[in-house]
């Protein structure tokens, strides 16, 4: 009866009779813990591995850089369009202007309930504009970005297509709304999840939560590393290396200025650690050539929006002094930011966090890994809204073009995904 019960809650063709509709609801009263609910969404997951994994190969050869998603919007949207809800119905789906693609699990932007929103983003660490390399071999798949962020996205995707025809473990007081969204990578700088917040106020919507599916397992992150991001721009005069030597050299004036940045300790105590790098380098022209202009990219990270302050004061008084120096022009421009979190943590954030720790622990009883990361989360953490970026895939070699997952992983990974989106405790209160 148990595996019967199991397979009837999370059955995709549970909508097709209503015989097994019925059954469905009288099956809820069953599930009334979480063990329960794990192992029902692990038993729905180990049927549903082969069509979760075709749907991963399909994704991941489609290109997607940051601010470039368009291949991957379209898949998604059309994809979801494509599923039904209990009614038969094609859920509504948008694409915003950012290139996010909505799913609205319920009534749509109307409806007055609160929001609790489930994303996973689209774009990938690499430019590729053609068909994205993926090989496999018997337990691993391996493509540029396949655990950051697709086989994430497919996890969710796979569990929403569930939850649309089993409406019934969707939370009553809340409205599911599920987020594809753009501009994660590098300098996209969270563009898409910015802009989604910012279309929800607009709409005047409350968000009760945010959890983004990202990374890999068994990370439960719920502290967000802050970013400032600039374009350090130095121009001189130039000339030749031999009739002109003495003049200011831009590349020698840039690297001096790095050094300074790398060893120059900030006038005041940081509130929290700042890491700083120099990513990118470029100038000169020639080898008998007085280089003429130089540029870097250069970023601090922090968990404290103050110290990321406090570090903006200091380079902006590194430039002024370097433009003491006569023959040289610098220009510091802001290229991006990534807020770090508020500094309020309520008691709904400390709940969610609890329980998707408890969940990873009871996947495979391995401690999640808490550490702090930049991840779409840190928008909803740096307004005080409960927010958790949470890992569901296992792999490595991130942002390398050989990264890989586990196929396995992939149950635990839709395991996770499905109960934290589903609300079973709830819904057996209100069907009992």
């Amino acid at each position: 009866m148990e595996k019967k019960g199991r397979k009837a809650i999370f059955s995709s063709r549970a909508h097709n009779r209503k015989t097994d509709q019925i059954g469905d609801k009288r099956q809820m009263n069953k599930v009334k813990s979480e063990a329960d609910m794990l192992a029902a969404a692990r038993s729905y997951a180990r049927a549903h591995q082969e069509e979760e994994l075709s749907l991963l190969r399909n994704l991941a050869k489609i290109p997607a850089p940051s601010g470039h998603e368009e291949g991957r919007t379209t898949f998604v949207a059309n994809w979801l369009r494509a599923q039904r809800t209990a009614r038969g119905e094609a859920p509504l789906v948008e694409v915003t202007p950012e290139k996010d693609v909505l799913c609205w699990l319920g009534a749509g932007p109307k409806d007055p309930r609160p929001l609790a929103i489930f994303a996973a983003h689209l774009d990938i660490a690499f430019a590729d504009t053609k068909a994205l390399p993926l090989t496999e071999d018997e337990s691993r798949l391996y493509a540029p970005g396949i655990g950051d962020d697709t086989g994430n996205l497919a996890g969710l995707l796979m569990a929403t297509k569930e939850l649309l025809a089993n409406p019934q473990l969707l939370p009553q007081q809340l409205q599911i709304l599920v987020v594809a969204d753009s501009c994660e990578e590098g300098l996209g700088n969270l563009a898409g999840t910015k802009g989604l917040f910012s279309r929800l106020s607009g709409l005047g919507k409350k968000i009760e939560s945010f959890v983004t599916f990202d990374l890999y397992l068994p990370q439960c992150i719920s502290i967000a590393v802050g970013s400032l991001r600039f374009r350090i721009s130095v121009i001189t005069q130039g000339g030749h290396s031999y009739h002109d030597f003495g003049r200011p050299n831009a590349i020698e004036t840039l690297c001096g200025l790095i050094e300074t940045l790398y060893h120059s300790s900030p006038a005041q105590t940081l509130p929290a650690p700042v890491t700083y790098n120099v990513g990118k380098i470029e100038g000169g022209s020639a080898i008998n050539a007085i280089a003429a202009k130089a540029k870097a990219l250069f970023e601090y990270r922090s968990t404290s929006e103050e110290a990321l302050k406090i570090m903006r004061t200091q380079l902006e008084g590194v430039v002024r002094e370097e433009q003491k120096r006569p023959g040289v022009h610098i220009a510091l421009s802001d290229i991006g930011a990534r807020p770090a979190s508020a500094s309020t943590c309520t008691a709904t954030q400390r709940a969610l966090s609890s329980r998707a720790a408890q969940l990873i622990y009871e996947l495979n009883k391995e401690s999640p890994d808490l550490s702090p990361a930049s991840t779409d989360a840190n928008v909803p953490l740096s307004l005080g809204i409960p927010a958790l970026c949470v890992g569901t895939v296992r792999g490595a070699l991130l942002h390398t073009r050989k990264e890989w997952i586990d196929k396995k992983s992939l149950i635990d990974g839709l395991t996770l995904i499905f109960c934290l989106m589903a609300n079973i405790e709830a819904e057996t209160e209100t069907s009992q």
